[in-house]
Formats: C-alpha cells, sequence, structure tokens
C-alpha cells in the first residue's frame, strides 16, 4: 500500500506525463510536477510542517 506522499508524488509525476510528453524540458516539467506532488503528499502526511512558526 501506497503513503500519502508516494502517492503525491505518483500523481505529479503522471500529470506531467500527462501535460507534456517530449524532450529535455518535459523531463523538467516531470521532475517540478514531481517534487511539487511529493511536497504536497508530506506535508498531507504530517511529515512536513510549512506553518512557518518560531520556536523560542
Amino acid at each position: 500500500m501506497m503513503n500519502t506522499a508516494t502517492t503525491g508524488l505518483a500523481a505529479g509525476m503522471a500529470l506531467g506525463f500527462a501535460g507534456y510528453f517530449g524532450d529535455f524540458w518535459a523531463f523538467l516539467l516531470v521532475l517540478a510536477l514531481g517534487a511539487a506532488g511529493l511536497i504536497v503528499g508530506l506535508v498531507m502526511q504530517g511529515d512536513l510542517d510549512v506553518r512557518g512558526r518560531r520556536q523560542r
């Protein structure tokens, strides 16, 4: 079973393939969307905190 981060990564990569399939720019697009999907998955899973609160 895939966890949330892996699902987000797979979704981002699938969107990249569906959006643009071709040369080096397609690779960069898939890389960027995969990273974005991974970050969203990690946030949803609770492994990454993006609230930016300072600790005293």
